[in-house]
């Protein structure tokens, strides 16, 4: 795979999720944006790196949150 895509068995493993936790994340669209080329579903590295950033500042502001 192309250094600025990922695919599903990458994204899981970077996860450390299942395969089958991000087809049920496309299915919810929660997870990161895909794109389908060809039959397959890749994740280009700059969406995955925005939904981690996302994530991080969706959990951190939680935590604060609680606290008050």
């Amino acid at each position: 795979m192309s250094p600025n895509y990922l695919d599903q068995a990458e994204l899981a493993a970077r996860f450390r999720v299942s395969p089958r936790t991000l087809e049920r994340w496309r299915w919810q669209k929660t997870g990161p944006n895909y794109i389908k080329l060809g039959g397959k579903i890749v994740y280009a590295l700059e969406d995955v790196e925005t939904y981690e950033r996302r994530r991080r500042a969706e959990t951190h502001s939680s935590i604060l949150g609680s606290w008050r």
